[in-house]
């Protein structure tokens, strides 16, 4: 049988991609810790060409994903998902993310990790880190049973319409009936059972399903609980498994691989240009598989030479995974004495499909390569790397180079999480990041920056201490866990008040970014809109911008490239206004630079009308667009010509944001608009002449707003740091916050909401102007 090859790699996620579903040859669903499920439709074949759009948006990490197929009573069948914020959403696929949900779903009270349709389409199984999974009927919304566990339930499987298998943290199968009643469980492994899944009609073994746990092998099981076989290949965590109409079985990991199981033999080995290949899908029509990965790529994979990707994009996926770094830790100890050289790869063949050999180049370096038993060669796929080698090496984490890369185990049976550090970083901002980005209890906070101090003392840019003889950077020495003790301690951090920078928010992915627009334009084209469409000529205009942007960032310059500014406008006030999106996020990059800030319309109007019509011409406007737009506004005081925009045009800009701001907890939005209400405060602290009276009471009294009603913690924070340098500027301010405004109020409902020790800090800060 013929090897799967690239079909498409589809950009568009922010973070990792957790879940997927394949229900039609011409639709995939994704699910993100970015917050976001997309939809993802086939618009040409030969090479396949998708195009996505948000189903929903969730304030927190997205986990989990599944589909109810089309029937009489929801002809366009339902998705559901669900994640850290511990509601199911249900919705078809037709609907806007602002648009509500069909039903949400409540009654867990930690994360739903895990869904499942039953055959018959007639219930949805969930499971919880709350230790339980639930039965939701279709139609009635309610809870029916719950099944108790004594773990996190990683894995639920809708096996047939009465019976429903799960996995979990406590390393058990159960059993149970649709009515909650347990049938049946028995010890499934001594590792923490993640994955489940049907074993296809027509597989030798004459199993029912598969599990897969933390040790990295599959068991084949009866639903009477009697182990059929078990197949050993994956070097670490084994995240999911999808059953193929051919028979065979596909999982994915924690070692960056998707491998196709055919009985108990592994065929095939599809390595990624990432750290955690997180979830598989299969697409029971064509065969078909779709992998979610820590890179933030959805990539659909084929036997079909139909459906192969273009020669370009197959080249790209290539060479990323060469190029791509595999920490040592997963590959054990390594004796670079023993380790053979390049001659090994065309004098010797591999023993079996997969197997990695790492060989020692001239360069001193190490390589890792897979066999490829079908192809009978060895792939290159990546450069082993230490947190940092003796020579400085760095270590690639999400496309950045880091001096570490630690792994941080937070509890027993899950993943450990990866904590990039630069020793240029305060340990004490780098942990409030991780802890963040990871949606970890604050109170973790002083432990991890104890650990980054601990693990990198004596370390300075460019060098690190040398570790005893044999230590392994990437082992066990350097995984931390919450809980124990660290003997150094961390100064505490700096006064923050007043704020004396400007803030930008330029994190972009630029390809992507680009990719969209072509997609959208040829979009465009195949409705019958070609006269709103980019013409060659703007389309080389946006590669070269692309090409400058991705090469030099956002800054003063980003406008060197003739027609850029034009372009942008273009798509963001001339295309229709749901494509709008990547022209908003362009202008937005381009706001730094003067000539933006310069830019008159041949009608009248300047950058922030164009802004303006651009996210909000259609009411209600998207959060999205006015959040691109708003983040726009805060760019614009990086140059001197954009602070003084931003100053003529405040009660337009304050419109805007107070409007948006009325019903809204969009995470983005509510940090873009206290990132523009900081730059507002450092420019009316540092030009106290050009200060109006009135704005800055507008602006106070936006942020006790924000301040009183609002969780997010670094939107709390930056409205607590734009507040305390309001406060600096003079005592007749500090008298309208405290009677006017009730910012003493405010605040200490922030704190109250708070544990997060920044927040603390500010607003000590605060209480101590206003005394």
């Amino acid at each position: 049988m013929a090897e799967f090859k690239l079909s498409a790699s589809l950009a568009g996620h922010e973070d990792d991609v957790r879940s997927l579903v394949f229900p039609t040859p011409k639709a995939i669903i994704s699910a993100s810790r970015d917050g976001t499920v997309r939809l993802w439709s086939l618009l040409a074949d030969n090479p396949p060409v998708y195009d996505d759009k948000i189903s929903s948006h969730a304030p927190r990490f997205v986990n989990s994903v599944a589909y109810l197929p089309p029937s009489e009573e929801y002809t366009e069948g339902l998705v559901v998902s669900g994640g850290k914020d511990l509601v199911i959403d249900i919705r078809p696929p037709s609907k806007a993310p602002e648009d509500n949900a069909d039903a949400m779903l409540i009654g867990h009270g930690d994360n739903v990790c895990a869904l499942d349709v039953s055959p018959d389409g007639k219930f949805i199984v969930s499971g919880s880190w709350d230790n339980d999974a639930r039965v939701w009927p279709i139609g009635k919304w309610e809870c029916e049973a719950t099944l108790h566990h004594e773990g996190n339930v990683w894995a639920v499987l809708a096996f047939d319409p009465e019976t429903i298998v799960t996995g979990c943290a406590d390393k058990k199968i159960r059993i149970f009936h649709r009515s909650g009643k347990l049938l049946k469980s028995w010890q499934g492994s001594k590792h923490p059972i993640r994955a489940l899944c049907r074993v296809p009609k027509g597989h030798p073994s004459k199993a029912d399903f598969a599990s897969a746990d933390n040790d990295g092998s599959i068991a084949l099981w009866t639903l009477g609980g009697k182990q059929i076989a078990t197949l050993f290949g994956h070097e670490g965590f084994i995240y999911s498994l999808a059953a193929l109409p051919t028979g065979e079985i596909v999982s994915s990991g924690e070692d960056r691989t998707l491998r196709i199981w055919k009985g108990t033999e592994c065929i095939q080995t599809i390595t990624h240009p990432a750290i955690s290949v997180w979830a598989v899908a299969v697409c029971a029509e064509t065969g078909d598989i779709v992998s979610g990965t820590s890179d933030r790529f959805v990539r659909v994979f084929t036997r079909s030479p139909e459906r192969l990707a273009d020669a370009e994009t197959i080249r790209k996926f290539e060479d990323a995974v060469k190029e791509s770094s595999i920490p040592q830790q997963q590959m054990g100890d390594i004796n670079m004495e023993q380790l053979p050289g390049p001659e090994f790869l065309t004098t010797k063949l591999g023993t079996k499909e997969g197997q990695v050999q790492m060989i020692r180049e001239s360069n001193g370096s190490v390589t890792a390569h897979q066999w490829s038993a079908s192809q009978q060669q060895w792939i290159s796929v990546g450069t082993v790397v230490d947190a940092v080698g003796s020579s400085g090496k760095k270590v690639d984490y999400l496309g950045k180079d880091y001096d570490y890369v630690f792994d941080v185990d937070i509890e027993d049976g899950k993943p450990p999480l990866k904590l990039p550090y630069n020793l240029s970083q305060n340990p004490y901002e780098a942990a409030t990041k991780f802890i963040q980005d990871n949606e970890l209890p604050i109170t973790y906070l002083d432990q991890v920056a104890n650990f980054i101090t601990t693990n990198t003392k004596g370390a300075t840019i460019g060098q690190v201490e040398p570790g005893p003889v044999g230590s392994d950077p990437w082992g066990s020495d350097n995984r931390y866990r919450p809980g124990e003790t660290s003997t150094p301690t961390v100064a505490p951090p700096p006064k923050i008040l007043p704020q004396k920078e400007y803030l930008a928010i330029l994190v972009a992915r630029i390809p992507p970014l680009q990719k969209k627009v072509q997609e959208l334009n040829q979009a465009l084209i195949a409705g019958g809109h070609k006269d709103l469409s980019l013409n060659p000529t703007e389309l080389k205009v946006l590669s070269s911008l692309a090409t400058h942007l991705e090469s030099s960032g956002a800054t003063k310059t980003s406008q060197s490239v003739p027609g850029g500014l034009d372009l942008a406008i273009k798509l963001t006030t001339v295309w229709p206004y749901k494509d709008r999106l990547p022209g908003l996020d362009l202008l937005r990059l381009l706001a730094v630079a003067p000539m933006t800030a310069s830019f008159k319309h041949p009608r009248g109007g300047s950058i922030v009308d164009v802004l303006e019509q651009g996210a909000t011409e259609t009411q209600p406007p998207a959060e999205n667009h006015v959040m691109m737009a708003v983040r726009a506004f805060a760019n614009l005081f990086e140059s001197a010509e954009g602070r003084a925009l931003a100053t003529q045009e405040f009660d337009r800009i304050q419109n805007v944001i107070t409007t948006a701001l009325s019903n809204t907890s969009n995470r983005n939005l509510l940090v873009a608009a206290s990132t523009v209400y900081i730059n507002y405060a450092v420019y009316f602290k540092t030009q106290p002449e050009e200060t109006s009276f009135e704005h800055v009471l507008a602006v106070l009294d936006t942020l006790s707003k924000i301040l009183s009603t609002q969780n997010d913690s670094e939107a709390v924070y930056r409205a607590l740091v734009a507040t305390g340098t309001l406060l600096t500027l003079d005592d007749e301010i500090k008298s309208a916050a405290k009677d006017v405004y009730g910012i003493e109020k405010a605040v200490s409902t922030a704190v109250g909401k708070a544990s997060d020790p920044r927040i603390r800090n500010v607003a000590g800060e605060i209480r101590g102007l206003l005394k």
